[in-house]
């Protein structure tokens, strides 16, 4: 429940909070016992004095969660992006990337001054296609849950295409992250520390060879104070719980109110794949999406309208998101609660 007003308590569909972690009060200790030991900040960026034993260790736990040699972490997704793609190729370079790739992918791409090839969504064969032209160095990118459908890429297909034309194979794993496994698929992988894990950051896992190039070219690292070691310490934290049996508990939750919710959407009319916790409305208008969700918000459901430019001019919609601390009897009022206003 959130409280936006006072005396309106509200349940809320539009967090990312999938694990429900980010109130967790373990979570919460581990920040505070950061704080009181290393400081409230960093002070300086990594490769000045912001560098910190709990950095060190979160990203050694990183690594060993992603299958990987090594992980460097970011202040946040977009930071990450944006260092990933422009720290491997330049001008002389291609990206393919897919049209609804999230919009810090589409920004690393423009400041990687390369030549981006954008294909259709999901579309493999023109992924294929478009890396058929030379170039110096070929970078393949996509969003694994694109966040404002829900749908997952093709990633095993994509990667194959990759190996078949010498091209690097970048993932954003943001919205995929402890609730479903990617068994190490994709060259770059990025994964941000503030949906699943429920705090904040991001980080890169890859080769040991490819996380020190990273450190040595990617900007956003190189020229921005670096992230909190008290956030560090509580990103260990949620890793924990996340990789043991509890983290297994809360993810069979998410996955029965996906199930729960997408057959009450299937219930309504509405197309629902679940596969994941993300559940898009479409109701065209941004007015129509407005309306829909201070209806909604009369009957005590949080879903925001998501309007252009976060998403295509006339695909403005409700974007509903679940998560494993909802109870049946939520996703049972959101369900009567979209009844009623539809």
């Amino acid at each position: 429940m959130v409280e936006l007003r006072p005396g309106e308590k509200l349940i809320n569909f539009s967090s990312n909070d999938y694990l429900g972690l980010a109130g967790d009060p373990r979570v919460a200790a581990a920040l505070a016992e950061g704080a009181a030991r290393w400081g409230a900040g960093a002070g300086a960026s990594r490769l000045v004095t912001g560098d910190f034993l709990p950095q060190h260790d979160l990203e050694r736990e990183l690594a060993e969660f992603e299958g990987a040699e090594a992980a460097v972490c970011f202040n946040s997704g977009y930071a990450a992006n944006c260092a990933l793609v422009p720290a491997f190729v330049g001008p002389e370079d291609l990206v393919v990337s897919d049209a609804l790739n999230h919009a810090s992918i589409v920004d690393a791409c423009r400041l990687s001054r390369a030549r981006v090839e954008v294909y259709p969504h999901v579309d493999v064969s023109e992924a294929e296609r478009l890396l058929r032209v030379p170039a110096r160095r070929k970078l393949v990118i996509t969003d694994a849950i694109f966040s404002m459908d829900g749908d997952r890429a093709p990633l095993r297909e994509l990667s194959e295409v990759c190996v078949r034309h010498g091209a690097i194979c970048a993932v954003d794993e943001a919205h995929a992250t402890g609730i479903i496994p990617l068994e190490g698929i994709g060259d770059l992988r990025m994964a941000t520390h503030s949906k699943a894990l429920g705090v904040a950051g991001a980080h890169v896992a890859a080769s040991r060879a490819v996380c020190d190039l990273l450190i040595n070219r990617a900007r956003p690292l190189i020229f921005s104070t670096s992230l909190p070691p008290a956030i560090a310490c509580a990103v260990s934290k949620s890793l924990e719980i996340v990789r043991g049996r509890e983290g297994d508990d809360r993810r069979g939750r998410l996955w029965r109110n996906v199930e729960r919710f997408a057959d009450g959407f299937r219930g309504l009319g509405l197309a629902a794949c679940a596969d994941s916790p993300i559940f898009a409305l479409v109701l065209g208008r941004p007015d129509n999406a407005v309306r829909v969700a201070a209806r909604l918000r009369e009957h005590g459901v949080l879903a925001k309208a998501i309007r252009p430019p976060t998403v295509a001019a006339g695909t403005s919609r409700i974007r509903f998101a679940l998560t494993a601390a909802h109870t049946d009897d939520h996703v049972d009022s959101a369900l009567a609660a979209l009844r009623a206003t539809l």
